[in-house]
């Protein structure tokens, strides 16, 4: 479809396996000082957390034309270890550690609202839905930094077929996984939980759309939202809902979980745009997630670099209004 020449190799062949997830050496060298105020169980967690039912199990996978290649990828290090999932703690480096907790088997998403019949998909039924291809996107936050990451999916649209929602509806909503007794770092922040973001139809039929599974050739560690989330590569990064049990289709904007937080600051588009600043923040260039902090920063592209894709999809729209 577009960008550039898919990878000749697999991205599970890019980074060795001994670099994937190896957060061990870190922890093992604070649970030292740690050990008096942690008791056994969790303990015995901060040595060898857990990170997911299927860590580690590589993929089966395809290339596709649907990738964007030329850039150097961010180490799994940097993309692991490096997070926004606020129901396990606020600091970048905590869904690392305290994400072990996250049950990933077994695992369903249910489907409702204005569908022919509401369904519940097994995510071992859904891993087996379609190939799982390599895409390689660019990753925008809107914090103002980027990472270039190798996810494993297949198109949302594909999905959303199965769902088989009515022509009335018009939005889709996902709502991620919450346990208050495993997610129990979120009880410090005053979002309201499940988190929830949503789509426009079309957005979420669009082919760039990914329904993700994993990355670097592996399943999705938990902290990057296993065992199932979405990417939207053309979105602020808070988008792309993480570990999801719930899908409504809606005749309405849903509720959105930082839209409903600060209405002003992250509009329920939330599309990259240079043009249109965060109220506390430039959004003209980026820092890329694995270079030194001296390093120049990068402009932000509009639409992360997708506008010739999915510009089109807001035609006629005030994107400083839409934002």
């Amino acid at each position: 479809m577009f960008i550039g020449k898919p990878p000749e190799i697999p991205s599970s062949a890019i980074t060795p396996k001994d670099q994937y997830l190896n957060r061990r050496g870190f922890l093992r060298g604070a649970a030292s000082a740690a050990v008096v105020a942690l008791g056994a169980e969790r303990l015995a967690e901060v040595l060898s957390p857990r990170v997911g039912a299927q860590a580690g199990t590589k993929l089966e996978t395809v290339k596709s034309p649907l990738t964007t290649s030329g850039e150097t990828l961010t180490s799994v290090k940097d993309i692991t270890s490096y997070n926004n999932f606020y129901e396990f703690g606020v600091d970048k480096d905590q869904p690392a550690q305290n994400a072990g907790r996250l049950p990933t088997r077994p695992w369903t998403v249910r489907v409702d609202g204005m569908v022919k019949k509401p369904k519940t998909f097994d995510i071992e039924a859904l891993l087996k839905l379609r190939p799982l291809e390599d895409r390689i996107y660019r990753h925008r936050c809107v914090e103002a930094w980027s990472m270039v990451i190798p996810w494993v999916g297949y198109s949302l649209a594909e999905f959303i077929k199965q769902c088989e929602p009515l022509s009335s509806a018009k939005y889709v909503q996902f709502l991620s996984y919450y346990d208050k007794k495993v997610e129990k770092w979120a009880s410090s922040t005053s979002i309201f939980w499940p988190y929830s973001e949503g789509l426009r139809m079309d957005e979420a039929m669009h082919p760039l759309a990914l329904l993700t599974f994993g990355l670097y050739g592996e399943v999705l560690p938990n902290q990057n939202g296993a065992p199932i989330r979405i990417v939207v590569p053309w979105k602020y990064g808070f988008k792309s809902a993480k570990s999801i049990v719930a899908v409504r289709f809606l005749d309405k904007v849903p509720p959105t979980t930082w839209n409903d937080q600060a209405r002003s600051e992250y509009g329920f588009y939330s599309n990259v745009n240079p043009n249109v600043d965060h109220p506390r923040w430039s959004q003209k260039t980026e820092r890329r997630i694995g270079q030194p902090f001296y390093a120049q920063r990068r402009t932000t592209l509009m639409f992360n670099g997708y506008g010739d894709q999915v510009a089109s999809l807001y035609n006629g729209m005030d994107l400083r209004k839409y934002f």
